[in-house]
């Protein structure tokens, strides 16, 4: 049998078809029979070999990837035609290019339909008889395959380009099935005759080495089979690995994205050292140089905090700043003092970071306790048009709903008139019967007459709503209330008002005139205020209203007096926190670590109030703190003395506490409150408010009113 130039093609050919069995991707090639012709790949990687353009006729063979065989057609005996039957499908000798199909290769000894038809073209190109040449290209195959593999790349199926032709693919493997059943057979015969001669002459020249070949072919297929082991095995691995790696190469990128800058302000650090070092301030030629750099490179930093923000030429700044920097290290090699100088740094910057929070927690609480100018003009604007009324419409409907047991009773004591209005609007907006609800609100003297006018002229639907003046609580006098005694005491007004800023708490938020306002400490006369009624939910000034709030007058507080949302979950809400436990009074009566909970919406059941006497013990501890030394000012602190073993813990969706101070109370929690609670100094209505909390809050404002355009109040 005659099989063209020598056997070294069918090495490489078999070599390809390993690599493409290991990418899963058939291949096919022609083999043909003249010196001047050659194989033709095609597969992806494959498709750029030079081409001939002296084309002979192959021969076209149909082979299966892991059964390579070394018997040959140029074996005379029987023995060897039938070797070469049992590994080849088909075999012939056409006188048009045919060509070589690539068949999967299953367990069984059947062969399933070829996977694609024989692709031949013009183009071609020339192997070598050598050995050395066949191991090179074996060589070259595999590490292009270990590449592919490495990109995670498959190569293309050929199923594709056959599906447009089937008759023709059909025709052509019938083709070339029959014509190598007349191969095996032996009856090879050339189709062109102008070829026979030549065909001729090489199987002469190439009989007395296909027993050296057919042996070497052995070795090689034994390398391919181990190869493919290999491969496969190392497929998988290596996808995994780049995978990982992938992931890996991400994170570097998202971690780095601030590399640059970074160093630009390692950079602008150093440079400070070297202007301070007294070697290098000796040499007024690099300082000036040095402060050049240092000029440029924060110029080019700017306010950019990841590496796009940065221009153009910041890298060019950052090689002429490090340049600076080496010739810096060269004139000043003592390391000891660069270590003693950033130390130094290092201290002063500790220092300034501590003197600006503090200026900063200053200033923060400065401007939590100062009105802003807007809501300054809107009781001042109402007050003019309250007073301008007739008597007779100055009163609100409804007032016989006042001492109704049997309906929804609200506490609200407040001087800011449009926080008000936020917690009447929100709560009357969630009822579902708005005319059973009752609103009591009591503010102070100078925001009496605005309120009343406010709520006048934006009634709250079909809810009652009861105006009530602090002063005029007569019964609220300081023979009665030891917080009033202790309040307009000299210690306690030079507590407040005069000036020691070296002798300030620790704590600055006591020092907040609020405590001062008496309105702060009448949620500890509920029974005194509302004599007729049996339960009354209190309402702080700074919540919103979010669900309909009648379900909390039908729980059942089981004996104690107040409904209230714990705040354990943070270890700074346990009562050591708030009380001095280093006083025996406190220590020997509380648990430092017994659960806080908060003010801002709590269920009263008065009548459980009065049957023990709460007031009672409100005003004992707070004649033991005459002297500050149980408690710092505040509601809270006596609040939990007070209640102590008397509060029912709600559930935690009723109330939740932190958008005045904390940036990342969840909006999942927020969306399932039944009230939300700006506590703490970044209220809703100030600048210095969490902007991504101020919407919840300002939805129930109408800023489109006449009397907040008047006095510039906006969004």
């Amino acid at each position: 049998m005659v099989l063209g130039d020598s056997l070294d093609q069918i090495i490489t050919w078999a070599t390809v078809q390993s690599v493409a069995a290991v990418a899963e991707s058939p291949l096919s090639l022609s083999i043909p029979l003249s010196h001047s012709s050659s194989v033709k790949l095609k597969g992806e990687g494959f498709d750029r070999w030079p081409s001939s353009p002296n084309y002979q006729s192959p021969i076209a063979i149909v082979v299966s990837v892991q059964l390579i065989s070394v018997g040959l057609g140029s074996f005379k005996t029987p023995s060897s035609n039938n070797e070469f039957a049992d590994d080849v499908s088909t075999f012939t000798l056409g006188g048009d290019v045919r060509p070589l199909n690539l068949l999967p290769q299953e367990l069984s000894t059947t062969l399933k339909e070829p996977l694609g038809i024989v692709y031949s073209e013009n183009s071609s190109i020339s192997l070598t008889d050598s050995d050395a040449s066949t191991m090179e290209n074996s060589r070259k195959i595999r590490q292009l395959t270990e590449d592919s593999m490495e990109n995670q790349t498959t190569l293309p199926s050929v199923r594709s380009e056959t599906g447009e032709h089937p008759h023709e693919e059909e025709s052509t493997i019938r083709q070339v099935t029959e014509r190598g059943l007349i191969a095996n057979q032996g009856d090879i015969t050339s189709q062109k005759p102008e070829s026979t001669s030549q065909d001729e002459s090489r199987e002469q020249q190439n009989d007395g080495k296909e027993i050296e070949d057919a042996s070497k072919n052995v070795a090689v297929n034994l390398e391919i089979k181990h190869e493919e082991q290999a491969a496969t095995t190392s497929f998988k691995v290596s996808t995994g690995e780049a995978v990982k790696r992938g992931t890996e190469k991400q994170n570097d990128r998202t971690a780095l994205s601030d590399a640059r800058v970074r160093r630009l302000k390692d950079q602008l650090i150093q440079g400070r050292v070297y202007l301070s070092l007294t070697g290098t301030r000796n040499n007024p030629h690099f300082i000036r140089e040095l402060r050049l750099r240092m000029k440029e490179v924060q110029r080019a930093l700017g306010d950019a905090t990841k590496d796009s923000d940065l221009p153009r030429n910041s890298y060019d700044k950052l090689k002429a700043m490090e340049q600076t920097l080496a010739k810096g290290r060269q004139i000043q090699d003592d390391c000891a003092a660069v270590v003693k100088k950033l130390r130094a740094m290092l201290h002063s910057t500790e220092e300034q970071l501590r003197v600006h929070k503090k200026q900063t927690l200053f200033l923060t609480h400065l401007t939590a306790k100062t009105l802003p100018k807007g809501l300054h003009c809107l009781p001042l604007r109402l007050s003019t048009e309250y007073f301008s009324l007739n008597s007779s419409e100055r009163d609100f409907p409804n007032q016989e709903k006042l001492e109704d047991p049997s309906l929804f009773h609200y506490a609200l004591f407040t001087d800011n008139i449009l926080a008000a209005a936020v917690v009447v609007n929100s709560t009357v907006s969630q009822a579902k019967h708005p005319s059973a609800h009752v609103f009591h609100l009591v503010t102070d003297r100078i925001n009496y007459a605005a309120m009343r006018m406010w709520f006048l002229a934006n009634p709250p639907g079909k809810a009652t709503i009861q105006i009530q003046n602090i002063d005029e609580f007569t019964w609220l006098n300081s023979s009665y209330s030891p917080v009033l005694k202790q309040l307009s005491s000299p210690a306690m007004i030079d507590y407040y008002f005069k000036n020691r800023r070296t002798e300030s708490d620790s704590n600055i938020k006591f020092r907040n005139p609020k405590y001062l306002s008496v309105m702060n400490h009448l949620r500890f006369y509920m029974p005194e205020i509302f004599p007729k009624l049996k339960k009354v939910l209190f309402l702080d000034d700074d919540i919103v209203v979010q669900k309909d709030l009648t379900g909390l007058w039908s729980v059942d507080l089981k004996g104690k007096v107040i409904g209230v949302v714990e705040t354990c979950g943070e270890s700074f809400h346990r009562f050591d926190r708030y009380l001095n436990f280093s006083n025996p009074l406190i220590s020997k009566a509380f648990d430092p670590h017994a659960c806080g909970w908060a003010f801002g919406m709590n269920i009263f059941d008065l009548e459980e109030w009065k049957r023990q006497n709460i007031t009672e013990v409100y005003h004992s501890w707070q004649n033991l703190n005459h002297d500050r030394q149980l408690w710092k000012l505040g509601t809270l602190p006596p609040g939990l003395i007070t209640f102590w073993n008397r509060t029912y813990s709600l559930n935690r969706s009723w109330h939740v506490l932190g958008l005045g101070y904390n940036p990342n109370v969840g909006q999942k929690e927020i969306e399932r409150a039944a009230v939300i609670h700006y506590n703490g100094n970044l209220k809703p209505w100030l600048e210095i408010g969490i902007p991504k909390y101020r919407s919840y809050w300002a939805k129930f404002v109408d800023y489109d009113h006449l009397y907040l355009r008047e006095c510039n109040i906006n969004p």
